[in-house]
């Protein structure tokens, strides 16, 4: 059955080409949604860029034809918009001259099975109220927190095995989980997917690989100190051995973590480690990215540089800086001046950079370690645009906890280091690891409250 889909501006906004999604269904827009588009088309960031985009591809359906009769689209269906409606009448606790209420009008004055998608929760639970049906935007959206790809996974070996694996690591079809039932089960394993492999006749024996191919390989840089720092459980084991490859065998690294678990301070120490301690020419320079809602779209109207705007924002990263440049935790802030200036040094010379996020997209960035930190504040169409524009020899690090989500209309499963998780899994070129509570290295408060809160 032919339904009739009510497409809310913040639909477009997040993903223009959305028009496209609804099958062979109608597609319908409130000339409301014209008029929020026109306001917004001049907007700075991606709501902007968004909006125009949106703009023009309504400007090449309507060459097509009369966008008020309908328009045939690409992949089947209809789209037309809907200037009637303003005879309907709402509950009179819903006036007239809100923009939502528009759109509700248009709902409940077409005929036929109707249904509103908007990125709004209270819109929709508006439209709850007076009896129309409404959804979220589901084409991006990543499948629920416990069946997201979480990069590790545990696996039963042989005994005979272990040895195997420690001189040369072992077929992927020698490992095996149990099932439901009780029953070994070989496993489908993805490209690049970290392992914890347990002897099956010793609880005892346990050691880490990585999936290479058919095979499950021993880790290259377990051994390794990045910028003196030694992984303290299986997850930072995991993360050193992603963040250390070269960017030509590990171009994005997608790390997904609780507050506390290292993401940062790991993702800096190894960016540290390949800089100074033993500089190869590998990277030119760290470049350090914090997407925020506000500031996103606002940095243009803030006085002062760049790097002045931005220093708020960033303050997380000089933290973790500060630990890194004097490990010394009972001497570390004896003398606080010092500290700053070597860290004032380190941005002096050029060896990392802090930028806006606006400022990176559009551009083409090569030789550089980018970390794109709190990531789940991203959307899709933003992550999309970061790692389209990774350059040669540039390693991109896409850190965030999907449960920490300040942007509206995102959330755990439409953000986009989710998004981009789901949808890199497999590639060779995309390594990831989701970090578990239990890995949470800043306090024991911050374990505890991790689980509990």
């Amino acid at each position: 059955m032919i339904k009739t889909y009510v497409v809310d501006t913040n639909v477009l906004i997040q993903a223009p080409d959305s028009l496209y999604c609804f099958d062979d269904n109608q597609v319908v827009l409130p000339v409301v949604v014209l008029e929020e588009l026109d306001h917004l088309k001049k907007a700075e960031g991606e709501k902007g860029a968004n909006a125009r985009a949106a703009i023009r591809i309504l400007e090449q359906l309507r060459q097509k034809g009369d966008l008020l009769s309908g328009v045939k689209l690409e992949h089947g269906g209809t789209l037309r918009i809907e200037k009637n409606c303003i005879d309907v009448e709402l509950p009179p606790d819903l006036p007239d001259d809100k923009m939502d209420n528009r759109i509700l009008k248009v709902c409940k004055g077409l005929s036929g099975e109707v249904v509103l998608v908007t990125k709004d929760i209270l819109l929709r639970i508006k439209a709850q109220i007076i009896g129309v049906r409404a959804e979220d935007f589901t084409t991006e959206q990543v499948p629920e927190r416990e069946e997201q790809y979480s990069g590790r996974t545990e696996v039963y070996v042989p005994e005979e095995g272990v040895k195997e694996f420690k001189k040369k690591g072992i077929s992927s079809e020698c490992v095996y989980i149990m099932d439901e039932a009780g029953e070994r089960k070989i496993p489908k394993l993805q490209q690049n997917e970290f392992v914890i492999l347990k002897a099956d006749q010793s609880t005892k024996k346990t050691v880490l690989g990585r999936v290479s191919g058919s095979r499950i390989v021993p880790l290259e840089y377990v051994k390794h100190k990045p910028y003196g720092i030694s992984p303290r459980n299986a997850g930072q084991y995991f993360l050193q051995e992603a963040l250390m490859q070269p960017a030509e065998a590990a171009p994005l690294v997608i790390v997904k973590g609780m507050a506390g678990t290292a993401k940062t301070f790991y993702s800096l120490a190894v960016g540290l480690e390949k800089l100074l301690n033993n500089p190869t020419g590998e990277y030119r320079r760290i470049i350090v990215s914090r997407p925020n809602a506000q500031f996103d779209s606002d940095i243009g109207f803030l006085p002062g540089s760049e790097q002045e705007k931005i220093s708020p924002l960033m303050r997380p990263v000089i933290d973790n800086l500060e630990q890194l440049i004097d490990s010394s935790e009972e001497k570390r802030y004896e003398k606080e001046e010092e500290l700053a200036g070597k860290i004032d040094e380190i941005f002096d010379r050029g060896l990392i950079k802090t930028e806006a996020l606006n400022y990176i997209r559009g551009r083409s960035i090569a030789q550089t370690y980018l970390i794109i930190d709190e990531a789940q504040n991203m959307t899709p169409n933003q992550v999309k645009g970061i790692i389209t524009r990774a350059g040669k020899g540039t390693k991109i690090i896409l850190l965030g906890d999907p449960n920490q989500i300040d942007r509206p209309f995102l959330d755990e499963r439409t953000n986009g280091l989710s998004y981009a998780a789901e949808h890199m899994k497999g590639s060779p070129l995309c390594w990831q690891i989701t970090l578990t509570a239990e890995e949470c290295e800043r306090s024991l408060l911050a374990m505890d409250a991790g689980k509990r809160l």
